[in-house]
């Protein structure tokens, strides 16, 4: 099959000639010039043969010598040996092989049975061994490639082929003939490409090469080389910059002022962040311990700079700890890039918008098309030069789940800053110290930024001894150093602030409506959504009825009302508000979204208890600037929602006990960090925060109902899974054998709740005149979702995406709709949008859940009826309602 093939097979004349040139060469397999790779869909609207197996395979391995050569040298000879592009080339070796060639015939129309190589084929079987990429294992396997490649080339989709009771001249594969073939497109790539086999040194190097095999087989799968008549190199560094793979060009030596400050501002660092940046000068593991409110995010930030202007690192992933965190942060990383990246830098634009990284805009095959496993944005950030993303993607990297290898390579050389470690539990705990491993032997420089880490966990991360027990702390543990090294900072402290604790939720309510209307700012952090909820309902009224504004902050609101919600009340909590500040008294309810990469300033905070590491995060929203306005009334108060100690330990879980709380966080740590804070009257910090800690996590043995509670937290109870087995999970997770597990199904901070999306819409509706379906969003837009993928183009499709994706909202299993079967969202078009799940992967449900919200907010399933005690509120999200309301 030649190019004189595909013009007959648009002619309808292909089986005959196909047959003629067979029938005369007698040759029991095809030969790899005449296998092709790829289909398309030409301008009659047919799907037609489009590129051949070897040219795409030039193509990827292109492209991966290409963006190979986008890094600084230093790191190209740390992370790729010589010939990496080919071992990227070879991914689809395995479709010269008589399945895969009978599938791309039938997908074209084409009784692949008429030509003799394949009449006795059957597509079909290549599931058992997971299809072209498990031949590709198997070929390379028998023709005894280095250590690794195989690997790579079974798993460029993602996942392990199960291929290991198969061998490359297998006849179910093709026999000797195909071999010989797939044998010889090898030889020829290495003659192209003007290389051969790379020797790969370790399991690390192998996990950034398989991820440049995937990328660079995305890009060269995309919309830049899809039509087979078009020459295709000098579209190469065209695909690069639209996938977002940029070379930022640095301003080179601003001052920390002109990075931060105000036009013609002399700002310096402060004491912490000057010392901190004093033992930034080279790739390695720094962690930053100090206060709330200190500057941690801009030391990080600016260490990244002088990293990435000295070539040392190729770009900054800022990982946080959960979804929850606010989107506020995109804004202050986006203001500090649009500081140092160059105007010359190739689109800039699209660098510099790291929230939604306009996925409308960006190309890379179909893997990150709508629909696709790799559109969300927050895997895609992974790739960019620049990203804010969760800890969760991140960890992905180390973790036995498919396309983890692609996040390797997308973090490698890079700065990766993991803000407010201290939040981890041990299961994540337990893979957060294989990725700072694994980051440092990828030519990363690791930044981990906290205000409550103990010993242990810096010991940890470290993979090396630590005894200061000074705070705040700058430890440095550079590549080039064989020790730690341990900086005290001495920093004044701030004014004291009282620390109340009662058990009368009623008296609390009272106080926080009070001194609202005294003009007072008031921040009430609950440690669920549904009690942050129905709080919000127990304040909203009598509130506004003092003239005063109340707000709600959670997790469960679509994306457009997060934003909104979010730029509103963080605005009038922070430095943007001060103009309007004492205007009037407001009360900001919600979760732990608010003690997370925040700069609220409250003047009375109230919280629900909860361990001590996150009472200090809570507790560093309040007076935080010595500037900012107050009523004179105003007082540094903290007040604690806690049971009694006695009540803790003998039912945390009862209502009047901890309650809800103690399904989310250890009674046993619960207890310790009551235990601690019912002796403190008053906290001084960072003073006090080094001893608060220590107190609360110190190892100690245990007697009567404090053992029990010790041997739950390590053994679990039906409510929560006890230590070992998490540690034995992680570590299970981390596994470089056994099945590789879907993404959706690959748990990095352990929960025993799950969550999945659901899409909320006001109505659908199936046009079967126009084969769409028509949508209405929840701000009343309406859309129409074509049944069929030529419904729109490219870059329609795009926007489509990001519009739906704004309706999306993560709910745990218990509290969603109804699933709904894969092949029923398919039919309505949901398949174009969103990843559903691959049957290959037990998706026979789709992951994606859809309910309807009618005029009376409560949700509805697709066939109308109600989705019981269930509503979505603009003010409220998402609520699972109870009998009583």
């Amino acid at each position: 099959m030649d190019e004189g093939l595909r013009k007959s097979h648009e002619h309808g004349s292909e089986i005959l000639k196909l047959r003629k040139k067979t029938s005369k060469s007698n040759q029991k397999s095809l030969k790899f010039k005449n296998c092709y790779a790829k289909t398309w869909r030409n301008s009659n609207g047919d799907v037609v043969l489009g590129r051949t197996v070897f040219n795409h395979c030039q193509i990827v391995g292109t492209i991966a010598k290409r963006l190979i050569e986008r890094y600084p040298e230093t790191l190209q000879t740390l992370l790729f040996p010589n010939g990496s592009e080919l071992a990227a080339a070879a991914h689809d070796i395995g479709k010269v092989s008589p399945t895969f060639v009978s599938k791309i015939l039938i997908a074209c129309g084409i009784d692949y049975k008429a030509l003799p190589e394949l009449e006795s084929t059957s597509p079909d079987i290549e599931k058992q061994w997971g299809g072209h990429a498990g031949v590709s294992q198997v070929t390379a396997e028998e023709i005894n490639c280095p250590k690794y490649i195989p690997q790579i080339l079974g798993q460029h989709h993602g996942f392990k082929p199960p291929v290991e009771q198969y061998q490359g001249k297998d006849a179910i594969f093709g026999g000797e003939s195909w071999f010989a073939e797939r044998l010889k497109l090898v030889e020829a790539l290495k003659a192209s490409l003007n290389t051969d086999w790379p020797t790969i040194k370790s399991w690390e190097q192998s996990r950034v090469i398989g991820g440049l095999t995937s990328v660079a087989d995305w890009i060269g799968s995309g919309e830049f080389f899809e039509n087979p008549n078009d020459d295709w190199q000098p579209n190469i560094e065209a695909a690069l910059n639209n996938a977002g793979f940029i070379t930022p060009e640095i301003i080179p030596d601003l001052s920390f002022a002109e990075v931060f400050g105000q036009p013609g501002s002399t700002m310096e660092p402060r004491e912490a962040q000057r010392l901190f940046l004093e033992q930034v000068k080279e790739s390695g593991v720094y962690i930053l311990e100090a206060q709330m409110g200190m500057g941690k995010t801009e030391a990080a930030l600016y260490a990244a700079y002088y990293l990435l202007q000295t070539q040392q690192a190729t770009g900054i992933y800022f990982a946080l700890p959960t979804q929850l965190t606010s989107n506020k942060i995109y804004d202050r990383f986006n203001q500090f890039l649009d500081r140092i990246v160059g105007p010359n830098t190739p689109n800039r634009a699209l660098l510099l918008h790291s929230g939604a990284w306009l996925l409308d805009k960006s190309e890379m095959g179909e893997e990150g098309r709508p629909g696709g496993s790799w559109f969300n944005q927050g895997k895609r950030g992974l790739l960019a030069p620049f990203a804010v993303g969760t800890i969760d993607q991140a960890l992905m990297a180390v973790m036995n789940v498919k396309h983890g290898f692609v996040r390797a390579f997308g973090l490698a050389g890079k700065v990766v800053i993991l803000d407010e470690v201290h939040s981890y539990d041990l299961y994540t705990g337990t893979i957060l110290n294989e990725l700072v491993a694994l980051l440092r032997k990828i030519g990363c420089t690791v930044i981990i930024l906290s205000a409550t880490l103990n010993r242990q966990r810096r010991e940890a991360l470290l993979q090396q001894p630590s005894s200061s027990r000074a705070y705040p702390l700058v430890s440095a543990s550079a590549n080039s150093a064989e020790a730690v090294q341990e900086v005290a900072v001495v920093e004044p402290n701030k004014e004291l602030v009282s620390v109340q604790i009662t058990d009368n939720a009623a008296d609390l309510i009272e106080l926080a409506l009070n001194c609202a209307a005294d003009g007072e700012q008031v921040l009430w952090i609950e440690n669920t959504v549904k009690d942050a909820q129905q709080r919000y309902l127990d304040l909203a009224a009598q509130a506004r009825t003092n003239g005063c504004d109340i707000g709600l902050l959670h997790s469960r609101f679509i994306p457009q009302d997060r934003q909104a919600n979010e730029a509103l009340w963080v605005n009038r909590f922070g430095k943007e508000g001060w103009a309007e500040r004492l205007n009037q008294g407001r009360i900001l309810v919600g979760t732990q979204v608010l003690e997370q990469s925040l700069d609220i300033d409250a003047d009375l905070l109230i919280s629900r208890f909860a361990p001590t590491d996150m009472l200090l995060q809570r507790i560093g929203r309040l007076w935080r600037h010595a500037d900012t306005p107050r009523p004179t009334t105003a007082r540094p108060v903290c007040w604690l929602l806690a049971p009694n100690l006695e009540t803790g330990l003998a039912t945390p879980f009862a209502d009047k006990s901890f309650g809800s709380t103690a399904a989310v966080y250890s009674p046993y740590i619960l207890c310790r960090s009551l235990e601690v804070w019912q002796g403190a009257s008053n906290v001084n910090l960072p003073a006090d925060i080094r001893g608060l800690i220590d107190r609360t996590y110190q190892e100690r043995e245990e007697v009567g109902q404090w053992c029990t509670l010790k041997d739950q937290l390590t053994q679990g109870t039906r409510y929560r899974t006890g230590e070992e087995a998490l540690q034995n999970l992680a570590r299970l997770t981390l596994s470089r054998t056994g099945n590789t597990l879907p993404e959706s199904k690959a748990d990095t901070r352990y929960s025993d709740m799950d969550t999945h999306e659901v899409l909320l819409l006001k109505s659908i509706r199936v046009d079967s005149a126009s084969s769409s379906t028509r949508l209405t969003l929840m701000g009343g837009q309406q859309l129409s979702l074509p049944h069929s993928k030529a419904g729109l183009n490219k870059a329609e499709w795009r926007t489509l995406a990001v519009a739906l994706h704004q309706q999306l909202v993560r709910i745990k299993p218990a509290d969603c709709p109804v699933q709904i079967k894969t092949k029923e969202l398919n039919k309505l078009g949901f398949g174009n949008i969103f990843y559903l799940g691959r049957e290959d992967d037990g998706y026979d449900d789709a992951i994606l859940r859809i309910a309807l919200v009618n005029d009376c907010h409560e949700l509805t399933s697709l066939d109308g009826l109600q989705v019981e005690n269930k509503e979505y509120r603009t003010d409220l999200g998402y609520r699972v309602l109870t009998p009583a309301d």
